[in-house]
């Protein structure tokens, strides 16, 4: 996957893809989700749970087009550290993918900030300021530590083996995105309430830099969970799983 491409542009594919995931999973949620939103009349007009889910999916799922033939769209440094640790990926690309991905979430989750400012009485208040993950206080649904760092191991785990299957050379040619895709949407359907759903610690910086506070203080769970998960999903597949030849 992605062989014989240079580095940079490896490099740039995915700080343009996970710009795009977070712009457009994180944005539904800020600006769309959000408001409008009729607080005197308890009327919500934007998306639901189920369209955040669904922008999520979406924009992984168009990325998967436009960059995977580049960069293999990891957009996720738990995806890079779960293809290393299935033997797809070279340990000497893990750093700059990462750096890649934290920086385009970074540039996401500030362009969102500055559209958000836009709107008349905005400000980071709430549970989940900017589209934060956390747990606690910090949770949609007053979920504590170990249910959000439970659900996030798990859900990571399962992810990374939907990309690991899909990508196999013994699965169908050409369809991966598709099924990968639709298993982010299922995944944000399981967890927005429990941790606002992250299964990516790119996804999560990126705002929580732009929230500081408790989001900054409660991000160590969302590298630690997703990578765990995910390293967990590379040795199982590898080991488990995989076939020969594959």
């Amino acid at each position: 996957m992605a062989s014989g491409v240079p580095l940079s542009k490896k490099f740039l594919a995915e700080l343009i893809g996970t710009f795009w995931l977070v712009f457009g999973g994180c944005g539904s949620a800020v600006l769309a989700a959000v408001f409008p939103y009729d607080s005197a009349a308890a009327n919500p007009l934007g998306l639901g749970f189920l369209g955040v889910a669904l922008a999520f999916g979406l924009s992984l799922l168009t990325m998967a087009y436009a960059i995977g033939h580049i960069s293999g769209c990891h957009i996720n440094p738990a995806v890079s550290f779960g293809l290393w640790a299935g033997g797809r990926f070279p340990s000497r690309e893990l750093l700059p993918y990462i750096v890649a991905q934290v920086l385009g979430a970074s540039l996401a989750g500030g362009a969102l900030y500055g559209i958000a400012s836009g709107r008349v009485g905005f400000a980071l208040t709430g549970s989940n300021p900017l589209a934060t993950n956390g747990f606690g206080a910090h949770s949609p649904g007053g979920y504590g530590l170990l249910p959000a760092l439970t659900i996030e191991v798990l859900l990571s785990f399962i992810f990374l083996l939907v990309i690991l299957g899909s990508t196999d050379r013994r699965a169908v040619v050409g369809f991966a995105g598709i099924p990968i895709g639709l298993s982010l949407v299922l995944i944000h359907l399981i967890s927005i309430p429990v941790t606002n759903t992250s299964v990516n610690p790119a996804r999560s910086t990126g705002v929580a830099l732009w929230v500081g506070g408790e989001a900054i203080g409660q991000l160590w769970l969302f590298w630690l969970a997703p990578i765990l998960g995910a390293l967990l999903a590379g040795w199982v597949y590898r080991n488990l799983m995989e076939g020969e030849g594959s």
